[in-house]
């Protein structure tokens, strides 16, 4: 049996290595669980954010690597159950100049400039805080919005909180990361992420949450993804969906 997994480049959740392999915590995930289920060849599939969904639902592959579940997704597109929570952070020049840490604080900034990647889940955060769409940067890559960021284009990129310290750690003193408080923006829990797939595709669907909910927060579950950044933090509000 052989699955087709979607992926971008986007660490600590997936990136291609030096080598050429396909690498990241949701990969790791995706392959521990389908190898459970019986899937003996995994083949990675890089593509765009924005493309993500048309993708899995014309049948391209079979499924996405997690991203963030919203409603307007949930139509789309099946979810699995959630495999971690994360909040919004930014990725910012060294010393964070302009003192941004929230979506807020960049509607009350007139010079500042946000940007973020095409159809990713902070750009609605960014607009029902009152960010001009004038002053916000879309990207359909990642590695444009950080030389964005370093270059001076905009002062700040959007992204998972998580994934922008994991990119703050690599690329060195030039740029910081700033989490967002929980709370701010009027979000009291952080968002889920879970796998996508094609709507018709109920039998690996079926599979592959069964398996989650054996898997998720066991003690190899955790270690394996703690290799990647990944702690109790992001894994345990997760855990409370298992049922769904």
């Amino acid at each position: 049996m052989k699955v087709t997994i979607a992926y971008i480049e986007e660490p600590p959740f997936g990136w291609t290595g030096p080598d050429g392999a396909a690498t990241g915590a949701d990969l790791d995930l995706a392959d521990a669980v389908l190898r459970a289920i019986g899937v003996t060849r995994i083949e990675p599939c890089l593509t765009t954010f924005s493309e993500l969904l048309p993708g899995v639902e014309a049948g391209r592959w079979d499924m996405n690597l997690p991203l963030f579940v919203t409603p307007e997704r949930a139509t789309k597109v099946a979810f699995s159950v959630p495999v971690w929570a994360i909040g919004d952070g930014f990725l910012v020049r060294a010393g964070n100049p302009k003192g941004l840490g929230s979506y807020t604080s960049i509607a009350e900034r007139s010079d500042a400039r946000l940007g973020i990647i095409a159809g990713q889940v902070q750009h609605e955060a960014a607009k029902t805080a009152g960010v001009p769409a004038n002053r916000i940067v879309v990207f359909e890559q990642q590695a444009d919005a950080i030389e964005a960021v370093r270059s001076g284009r905009i002062d700040a990129y959007a992204s998972t909180a998580l994934g922008n310290r994991i990119l703050a750690g690599q690329i060195g003193s030039a740029v910081e990361a700033v989490d967002h408080e929980t709370g701010s923006e009027g979000q009291q829990h952080h968002p889920v992420g879970a796998f996508s797939f094609n709507r018709s595709n109920g039998d690996l669907i079926h599979a592959v949450n069964e398996q989650l909910r054996r898997y998720l927060g066991s003690s190899e579950h955790r270690a394996r993804m703690a290799r990647f950044g990944l702690t109790a933090k992001e894994i345990d509000p997760a855990l409370e969906h298992r049922s769904v």
